[in-house]
């Protein structure tokens, strides 16, 4: 089993604030208003103990209690999103994780799925789209699909299944290591990109969507 820390990148430094100093990302959380200021997590994943393992479909969810109306399988095909981290909050709510340390890493191309499952994602995806954006005509199969494709997965949760999850996206500044943003404001300007694209709205806290900006250089002294 792996407990050696990744080499670089957002998977790096997200395994090392979770399991090393992780007072300063549940600070980062509540500074946010991704939870509030009493609440606290406990990290499923990654974790050292279970070699930084990390998961997607029912085991992800399993991992979060989350009780189900609606089958995944019946919304989405299987090797969905792999979740970079995996929480729950003291109010028994799912919070799931997607983090960057470098603009170029959130630009992801298209899905690669084959016909059959691309018809049942897109089909997926405009659902999530209309939740939303109602009004946008975007194709989320394209440009910045990974960013569509987690806020679908937490439209599943919260909006089909009733389960009060939160998807925070997690952007890391001064990883020397990946050349990344030293700023929130360069983070920023990626960020009304993406949203411009996909068709959305400047702010989607209304839906417990939110932006989480951690300062890698709290982290250098835990490595």
């Amino acid at each position: 089993m792996n407990t050696r820390f990744a080499a670089a990148g957002s998977q790096r430094w997200l395994q090392v604030a979770i399991n090393r100093r992780p007072e300063l990302l549940l600070g980062a959380l509540r500074r946010s208003g991704a939870i509030a200021r009493g609440t606290s997590i406990t990290w499923r994943s990654p974790l050292e103990v279970e070699g930084f393992r990390e998961y997607r479909d029912g085991l992800a969810l399993a991992k979060v209690d989350a009780k189900l109306k609606i089958p995944l399988n019946s919304y989405w095909p299987a090797r969905g999103p792999r979740w970079d981290a995996i929480g729950i909050t003291s109010q028994g709510s799912p919070l799931l994780v997607e983090a960057k340390a470098h603009i170029a890493e959130a630009a992801s191309s298209g899905t690669r799925a084959s016909p059959e499952s691309r018809q049942f994602i897109d089909s997926s995806l405009i659902k999530a789209r209309r939740y939303y954006a109602p009004r946008a005509t975007a194709d989320w199969g394209n440009l910045f699909y990974q960013y569509a494709n987690r806020l679908a997965h937490h439209y599943f949760l919260k909006r089909l299944n009733d389960v009060p999850s939160i998807l925070v996206f997690l952007y890391l500044l001064n990883a020397d290591d990946m050349l990344g943003p030293v700023s929130e404001k360069e983070w920023h300007g990626a960020i009304r990109l993406i949203h411009a694209v996909l068709g959305l709205p400047s702010d989607l806290r209304s839906h417990d969507v939110v932006d989480v900006f951690l300062d890698t250089r709290l982290l250098q002294d835990a490595v």
